[in-house]
């Protein structure tokens, strides 16, 4: 059986969708910004969501895809291990950034490459909204921090302020999207 991947409608979510999804994290280090230099901390705890996260999460996903954005979803054997969202909304001084708003990889599934197809799905998204980078204020995890490198991301240039006060403990990253191309998925 193979994960399938694909574009999810506003209909198709609701709380029961990640009924099976873990979004647990142990946590040990993560990167902060001290006098201009990035340096990796111990700050141990562990992020999980519960049901008021779930609640949010469930109404902001909604909200991306009734504003015109993408939301991707991953699925193995009928149940989500994976979803992506991608606004709508283009932001910078150029316009040149939309945003990855959310990337997540059920726990049990992390290491698979799953992550990486997603983050291609939301490439392909920008590259559909005009966009020339996706901008993503991503938590300072190490392990996040590791994926988004991997993957190519970079400091962010610009900062977006209203992204970057509501999380300022999040590292802001961006993305070139143009000319990219979509990277083979990792067969499950």
């Amino acid at each position: 059986m193979e994960a399938v991947y694909q574009i999810l409608a506003e209909g198709q979510i609701d709380r029961s969708l990640f009924s099976h999804f873990s979004r647990r994290q142990v946590v040990k280090r993560c990167w902060r910004k001290e006098g201009g230099e990035w340096k990796l901390k111990d700050i141990p705890f562990v992020d999980d969501w519960d049901e008021e996260d779930y609640g949010f999460l469930v109404k902001c996903l909604k909200h991306t895809i009734s504003t015109g954005g993408f939301v991707f979803g991953v699925f193995y054997g009928g149940a989500l291990i994976g979803f992506a969202s991608v606004e709508s909304r283009r932001f910078g001084s150029d316009r040149q950034y939309v945003q990855l708003s959310c990337i997540h990889v059920s726990s049990e599934c992390r290491g698979e490459g799953i992550g990486r197809k997603l983050f291609q799905c939301a490439i392909v998204a920008a590259q559909k909204l005009g966009a020339k980078k996706l901008y993503i204020s991503a938590h300072s995890a190490e392990e996040t921090q590791a994926f988004y490198h991997s993957m190519g991301c970079v400091e962010a240039r610009e900062y977006d302020k209203g992204l970057s006060e509501a999380e300022p403990c999040d590292c802001q990253l961006e993305y070139t999207v143009s000319g990219s191309q979509p990277q083979k998925e990792k067969k499950r």
